[in-house]
């Protein structure tokens, strides 16, 4: 298993929506680098095969079937993870759902409230009860741990019809900032993520490229849609040690995307 800067031996990290996509990116670089994961996710079959490729990097794995949107069920999964780890090192926001509409005029009642409740309140139930675990570890005298929302340039660009995914993207970095403020005297720090567009298993394989694909590479300057594999990185260094004074950030991955505006 890797050693080095990065090196996440006997550290634990929660990853929310771990079980595909950007979530498993990041759960794979964690793995790369020997930490222990705890997947949620509410697919029992794609828990399973994730939970499969990570054991195969060498990490220690717990899959759970989680709904974030449940805060009853993200306080229970947190006991279970405490009984299985004894305790949490890094917590990474990653589970959410898109906008289903093209309109705000469109949006019901329901879908501004359903979207929410996952990508914004579902957020953070999982950030504070991860925090109360690191305050009460740093408390008991082992200060430390890394508070992670995963967000997207919606934070910081109007999209039409998007009004609920932006609102929640931009409420929880708020949140985050806040979070990096009231919990930097236990050693804790809080950032978000912003990736641009990202290729996902949803839209094909990496060597056929639809036709969404293809728009967005030709705004990029970089020029090609993100990978999951571009965000192990990312994980495993806000996971380490190496990021303990890197706090209160929006760190945004996007290939130059959102200066080429």
């Amino acid at each position: 298993m890797a050693k080095g800067l990065f090196d996440l031996s006997g550290k634990v990290t929660l990853v929310t929506g771990g079980n595909g996509g950007l979530g498993l990116g990041f759960a794979r670089g964690i793995a790369r680098q020997g930490g222990d994961l705890e997947i949620w996710g509410r697919s029992a079959e794609k828990n399973a095969a994730a939970k499969q490729e990570l054991e195969a990097l060498g990490a220690r794995v717990v899959t759970r079937q989680v709904d974030v949107a449940s805060e009853d069920q993200v306080v229970a999964g947190y006991a279970a993870l405490m009984s299985d780890f004894g305790r949490v090192d890094c917590v990474i926001a990653n589970s959410g759902i898109p906008a289903r509409t093209r309109s705000l005029l469109e949006t019901t009642s329901e879908d501004y409230h359903s979207l929410l409740d996952i990508n914004m309140h579902g957020a953070f139930y999982t950030l504070r009860e991860g925090a109360r675990h690191m305050v009460a570890r740093a408390e008991a005298g082992e200060p430390g741990g890394s508070l992670v929302f995963c967000g997207s340039l919606s934070m910081y660009q109007g999209i039409p019809g998007k009004a609920q995914y932006a609102a929640a993207k931009a409420g929880m970095g708020a949140a985050i900032r806040c979070m990096a403020v009231e919990f930097g005297k236990f050693g804790i720090r809080a950032n978000s993520i912003a990736p641009g567009y990202i290729k996902t298993e949803m839209t094909g394989s990496d060597e056929e490229w639809s036709p969404i694909d293809k728009f967005f590479a030709a705004k990029t300057p970089i020029p090609r849609p993100g990978f999951p594999a571009d965000f192990e990185g990312i994980a495993a260094y806000l996971a380490s040690d190496a990021s303990c004074f890197h706090s209160g950030d929006t760190i945004v991955i996007d290939g130059a995307a959102m200066i080429n505006l």
